[in-house]
């Protein structure tokens, strides 16, 4: 059967039942710059064996971190994933698995949700946690949404320290639902003070820890005046094993916290498909938004599980819902919860204990090589370097070096023009002393 089995008459007939002339009418409201004047210059077919071919040639041009010394972060992490975490998710009742709307059908992937919300409430610090959302950028974006509808207040204050993708996806949310999203400049000055911008119309202003420059900071000064104002203190982590050794979001007083899983059981894969988290005080709970798993008993009395608080219907309700949002990246918190649950509490702790360590010898050896400057105070895993020369060079020329040196901060914020000579580096467990060595070496050479 092909794959399009449509005749040019059966097109006609389509065409009259909806009401247009032509298959361009369906594109009329896509501005014609964004329209494609011709057909891509692609083969128009070929042979399995030969299409294998090509992409495999595709693929050799790239520099993968698996087969390099990786220094890559910027909220993507890798980091070591047992080999029994993908022999699990594979099993074909995980893999194939749809949305656990049946209890009682689905109580194996609704158990695993319940586990996943109660090691992310743990973690975190908080009291609930939902069953994930897409990923750390759409969890802060419904974050942010959350805390106006929970205070009924429309400006947000957006952290020069949150992830640039992270603040732009808020951006994007906040112009659709008609909220005032207020973006604090980028500074390493320390002159933020979000706590100073706080009004009776301010709902939530958004931090994260540690921040996209991997600064660790000390947010109970500021949980303590969003609390005075009626603000919500809501913080995103996009690292999520920092939390095996930083205090946790809920202890410094974070009233809704949101961020990305990808580092536990997921690998970077080219930016997806990653896991959003979200947790928040249980007063909230009416307003998280995505699924919430609970525990109740059968009528025999049988430890079971079911989706409450939320519906499907709520998720089709357009402007009425809490959330459009309606799915969760389930696989995905699948592996974030089997290897956090093979890590266990002292695993995780010693996790994050090993990145701490490896990036501090990183940040030694650099801190040595005449013209690097190590810009952090405080850093977990990432820290920030300042190069005499436009950082965007000097990662190219490590790449030709076979040394994935970082990422240059104006690829994330081109419109910062200190960012010019600044490079985001991060290490993991993954990170020898080879590694280490590789990385200052080439970084000598080409600053040199």
């Amino acid at each position: 059967m092909r794959y399009l089995p449509l005749t040019e008459d059966d097109r006609r007939q389509m065409l009259a039942g909806i009401g247009v002339e032509s298959i361009e009418d369906l594109f009329r409201d896509v501005p014609a710059d964004a329209l494609l004047a011709g057909p891509v210059e692609l083969p128009l077919h070929a042979d399995e064996m030969a299409v294998e071919r090509a992409f495999r040639a595709f693929a050799a041009e790239n520099i993968s971190p698996a087969g390099v010394p990786s220094f890559l972060g910027g909220g993507a992490y890798r980091h070591h994933i047992p080999a029994s975490v993908d022999h699990l998710i594979q099993r074909g009742e995980f893999l194939t698995a749809y949305t656990p709307y049946q209890p009682e059908i689905a109580q194996g992937t609704l158990q695993y949700l319940f586990e996943f919300q109660t090691q992310v409430a743990l973690i975190t610090g908080m009291e609930v946690a939902n069953a994930s959302l897409y990923d750390g950028a759409t969890s802060c974006a419904e974050a942010m949404a959350m805390a106006c509808r929970l205070t009924r207040r429309k400006r947000v204050l957006l952290s020069g320290g949150l992830h640039p993708h992270w603040r732009s996806t808020a951006e994007t949310y906040a112009r659709f639902l008609a909220l005032d999203a207020l973006p604090l400049p980028p500074s390493w000055a320390g002159d933020e003070h979000p706590e100073e911008r706080l009004d009776a119309d301010t709902a939530c202003v958004i931090v994260q820890n540690p921040d996209v420059f991997g600064r660790v900071h000390d947010l109970a000064p500021l949980a303590a005046a969003c609390q005075a104002s009626g603000t919500l203190l809501v913080v995103a982590v996009a690292e999520v094993v920092s939390l095996g050794l930083i205090t946790s979001p809920g202890e410094m007083g974070a009233d809704i916290v949101c961020g990305e899983g990808q580092s536990l059981g997921n690998a970077p894969s080219f930016g997806g498909p990653t896991v959003g988290l979200m947790a928040a005080r249980e007063r909230f709970i009416r307003q998280m938004p995505g699924r919430l798993v609970g525990e109740t008993v059968d009528e025999d009395g049988r430890r079971g599980f079911v989706l409450t608080l939320s519906t499907r219907e709520q998720h089709i309700r357009r402007e009425k819902a809490t959330s459009n949002i309606c799915t969760n990246s389930g696989l995905c918190a699948l592996a974030f919860t089997i290897h956090l649950t093979m890590l266990g509490d002292a695993g995780f702790r010693r996790l994050a204990e090993v990145n701490h360590a490896r990036a501090c010898a990183l940040a030694d050896r650099l801190a040595a090589i005449p013209g690097i400057d190590v810009l952090n105070k405080t850093f977990f895993n990432e820290f920030t370097l300042r190069l005499p020369k436009p950082a965007e060079a000097a990662v190219e020329q490590m790449a030709a070096r076979g040394v994935l040196g970082g990422i240059p901060l104006m690829r994330l914020l081109p419109a910062w023009t200190e960012a010019r000579s600044l490079l985001l580096v991060a290490a993991t467990e993954m990170n020898s002393d080879d590694d280490i060595e590789a990385l200052a070496v080439a970084l000598s050479e080409v600053v040199a």
